[in-house]
Formats: structure tokens, C-alpha cells, sequence
């Protein structure tokens, strides 16, 4: 077993899964941990399997309903504590490696102990792998400290975490909808050092059919959850509310168009 976990909710997308597997280098030793958030369409696990080449296993878990990804997320967390892994990463359905991504953050984990979850930058496609921006994110914590009021400061599918933070934190709330990772890693934020890597270490496919987008005013309703429960006299909350106000009435169209616009 190595001491890496990598944790994928799967839900109706066995295709991006085998790719998202396929994706990881043939050089990295992690597990990959798939949990089936109650699919009709299942995982292939012969592809999936087959598809996996580096120096790891797939372990496949089953929710019997679909409850949601914050739920598929937990059972995998559950699952990754009654195991020796040192460092639980993520990725989701569909999004691809690059590089020895899971290595280098663990290296960075391993030469920074204080550091408790690394992120790193990200490219941003379409479904059809067309680059649509990219997301260069603060790597310091008192800069994503500060910024985190705005919005996640983190791509969620592109971190990586200590596995012990579980026992400080437990598993992902379940009481915010969408937003179940901002609302986490919040707290990792609030009270610990964290960082993202200079690199752009993942792929992210934006679906038309994602939680960012069917779902993206639930979201944002729950991040200003997030906001005003550590909500503190100062600039970055003030101002985050604000700008969580008017992305919440903002067309998600007219969101999209500046993101392209201003981060190509």
C-alpha cells in the first residue's frame, strides 16, 4: 500500500474516469480510491483498472443511491483513515494530471511539515480540450488567507492534504451544498499553513453539466455561508460579501466571458 490516496467521486462518467486514471504518470506510487455515488451508469473497473499504470491499485466503493459528491467524498475518507496513507489528494471525473503531479506535491509536503494542504494552478478546457483560461492562484498562506474571503483559493480537484487532518476536522460538511470543499478548507486555512505550487499541476474540463455551473447560485450562497460565519471587521470580508453578492445575480454566461476574457 503507498502513502498516497487519491480520492475520485465518481457519478454517471465512466469514460472521464478511465481518462482522469489514465492521466496519472506511469512513474507516481499512489492508490486511487473510486466511489460510486450511486451511478446508473457504473465504472468500467476492467478499464479503469487497465487504464491505471502507475505504481499503485484502484479500489472501488459503492454508495447504493446517488446522495450527492459531498457524501461520495466522505465515504472515501472514512475509507483512506482505516488505512496507513500519510496524504489524501483529489480529482474528479474527466480532469488530467500533468506531470508527476502527486509527487510533487507530496515532496512539498514532506520538505514543508508545517504545510497541511497544497494546491497548485490550473488549466481550465472545454469538453472538447479547447483551453477556455487559466487559474494562477495566491501560493503563500497570508495571501490565501486573506483571499479566501473572496473565493476558494484552492481547485479542488488539484490538492493535496495530511491524512491526519481528519482527526482535527473530520470529513467534508454536509450542510453546504456545492460549496462542501470551501466550507472544509476554510478551516485549514483559518488555523494552519497551507500553499499552492507555482505549477500548473491539472487539467480541469468545465462540463456545462458540472456542479460549478447547474448548481452555481447554490453554491455561491453557501460561500457567503462560509464568509459570514468568520466574518471579521476588515477589507477581504467586507469586500467578499460584496463581490459574492454580484456574482450571485451575474449570468453565468457573463461570468464565463470574463474569466476567458481575463485569465487566457
Amino acid at each position: 500500500m503507498n502513502r498516497i490516496a487519491v480520492l475520485i467521486p465518481h457519478y454517471n462518467n465512466p469514460e472521464g474516469l478511465a481518462k482522469s486514471v489514465a492521466s496519472v504518470h506511469p512513474e507516481e506510487e499512489a492508490d486511487i480510491i473510486v466511489v460510486d455515488d450511486g451511478s446508473i451508469h457504473k465504472p468500467d473497473e476492467h478499464l479503469v483498472t487497465k487504464s491505471y499504470i502507475a505504481k499503485g491499485k484502484v479500489y472501488f466503493l459503492y454508495l447504493e443511491a446517488n446522495r450527492g459528491i459531498e457524501y461520495a467524498l466522505n465515504t472515501g475518507l472514512h475509507y483512506i483513515v482505516q488505512h496507513p496513507y500519510q496524504y489524501i489528494a483529489r480529482l474528479d471525473c474527466g480532469d488530467i494530471c500533468l506531470g508527476k503531479r502527486f509527487t510533487i506535491q507530496s515532496n512539498f509536503l514532506d520538505e514543508h511539515p508545517n504545510v497541511k494542504l497544497v494546491g497548485s494552478f490550473a488549466r481550465a478546457v472545454d469538453t472538447k480540450g479547447n483551453l477556455l483560461f487559466k487559474q494562477v492562484l495566491p501560493t503563500k498562506t497570508a495571501e490565501i488567507r486573506k483571499k479566501s474571503y473572496l473565493n476558494s483559493m484552492f481547485v479542488h480537484p488539484a490538492v493535496m492534504f495530511r491524512a491526519e487532518m481528519i482527526n482535527l476536522y473530520g470529513v467534508y460538511p454536509t450542510d453546504y451544498k456545492s460549496a462542501e470543499d470551501y466550507a472544509y478548507f476554510f478551516k485549514f486555512v483559518k488555523n494552519h499553513d497551507v500553499a499552492n505550487i507555482d505549477d500548473f499541476l491539472i487539467q480541469i474540463e468545465i462540463n456545462p453539466n458540472g456542479i460549478s455551473l447547474t448548481k452555481r447560485k447554490q453554491q455561491v450562497e453557501n460561500r457567503i455561508r462560509v464568509i459570514k460565519h468568520n466574518f471579521y471587521f476588515g477589507f477581504y470580508p467586507v469586500y467578499g460579501l460584496f463581490r459574492n453578492v454580484i456574482l450571485y445575480v451575474m449570468p453565468t454566461g457573463l461570468l464565463l466571458f470574463f474569466k476567458k476574457i481575463l485569465f487566457r
